[in-house]
């Protein structure tokens, strides 16, 4: 069907991407799925291959990659199977992609979707970490090769909704006052401090409200997550840090809020589903049916705020200071976070060690100006050898 839009998913294998693929299922006239990528999920890619009939199919692990292979000869299908990094950035890149859904978890969707970003991409940004690394060399390749960047995170794509739309031209010249950035606060919000010791990766990944992968759902348990798109926040709308301010919302109901210099206050509402951003960043600037159900005030019945605790989350004061800190801090946080989560998952650390890590690592990591990728890239190894010595001291005996 002529006309409509090739959208490459990185990530497909993911909770984002399953949603992506059902928002995109329910408008076949509009969107077709050009690329689908993951890491090394090899049945549910081959049944999602079957189903949206890409004409590649990348993994990035490259036993997956073979194996996909010879499912899909096998079954004689005419997807094209990719593998490694550089599989991922042909698809992002491909003249014939449209859109690209960016929502490989981690440091490892950084090049993928700077690579669509320099060929100029519409870049539904579903991984954090690509700005969180990368912020300023980001968004500069966004206004140079003039892509489109649209944040996908329900945080940070209500904020966009909110936002004038030139708010490019500086939050003071937009009225904008500050940015208020809701967090749920994760399955730990009331939980008595020292029961947090002896919390196991099931605990920490059973969410109240949103369903997500085992990486985000622990970040949220320490509300790393939220610090992350405090950096993330900052850098997609040009925010000074002491602009933007994190709101616990239990109810996660209402996404983000602008906060204008006239007293006003704009919120986007709706139930906690992802495919309401992704249905927006399809569509927009126009909207289009997700499949999320519409929401019923009487029934949520009421809305709650307050402060955080940093007592109990400090990863949102790491955060804080990295971005105030600047250079690759935020590099070294996301590395050692991604490293420390994992041994956390594995069962290497217990949940409370996680935020000491990050600490001890960011004191001992020397901090240099990320002037190219190259850079980063060496601090992100720098800071995971670094995080690799430090959980020694904290391992479970």
């Amino acid at each position: 069907m002529a006309g409509r839009k090739q959208v490459t998913i990185l990530g497909s294998t993911g909770s984002i991407g399953v949603s992506t693929l059902d928002v995109i299922a329910r408008h076949p006239e509009q969107y077709q799925v050009f690329a689908l990528a993951a890491h090394r999920q090899v049945d549910l890619m081959f049944r999602q291959v079957q189903a949206a009939s890409p004409r590649y199919a990348v993994m990035r692990d490259e036993g997956a990659a073979q194996q996909l292979d010879e499912r899909i000869r096998a079954a004689g299908l005419d997807t094209q199977v990719l593998a490694g990094e550089a599989g991922l950035i042909a698809v992002s890149r491909h003249a014939d992609t449209d859109y690209v859904m960016a929502a490989i978890v981690g440091a490892a969707g950084l090049l993928p979707t700077l690579a669509a970003v320099n060929a100029g991409k519409r870049v539904l940004l579903a991984n954090k970490e690509a700005l969180v690394m990368s912020g300023a060399l980001f968004m500069k390749a966004v206004k140079t090769h003039r892509a489109e960047l649209l944040p996908i995170d329900s945080e940070h794509n209500a904020i966009f909704q909110c936002m004038p739309t030139d708010f490019s031209r500086g939050l003071e010249a937009v009225g904008v006052a500050r940015i208020l950035l809701t967090g749920s606060g994760g399955p730990f919000r009331n939980r008595p401090l020292h029961e947090l010791h002896d919390v196991t990766p099931d605990q920490a990944c059973a969410h109240p409200n949103w369903s997500m992968g085992r990486k985000i759902s622990v970040d949220s348990a320490t509300m790393m997550n939220k610090g992350l798109e405090f950096i993330e926040a900052c850098w997609l709308f040009d925010a000074r840090p002491d602009q933007v301010e994190i709101v616990v919302h239990p109810q996660s109901v209402i996404h983000s809020m602008v906060e204008y210099v006239d007293g006003s206050v704009l919120a986007q509402l709706g139930n906690p589903d992802m495919r309401t951003p992704i249905a927006y960043g399809l569509a927009w600037p126009e909207r289009t049916v997700s499949g999320v159900p519409l929401l019923d005030l009487v029934k949520v019945g009421r809305l709650d705020f307050q402060a955080p605790d940093e007592a109990r989350f400090p990863c949102l004061r790491l955060a804080r200071e990295a971005m105030q800190v600047g250079r690759t801090a935020s590099v070294v946080l996301n590395a050692a976070n991604e490293v420390a989560v994992e041994a956390f998952l594995q069962g290497q650390i217990r949940f409370t060690a996680i935020a000491h890590v990050l600490e001890q690592v960011m004191e001992k990591v020397t901090l240099v100006e990320p002037i190219d990728i190259d850079t980063i890239l060496k601090a992100d190894a720098i800071a995971r050898a670094q995080t690799a010595e430090q959980l020694h001291d904290f391992r479970v005996r």
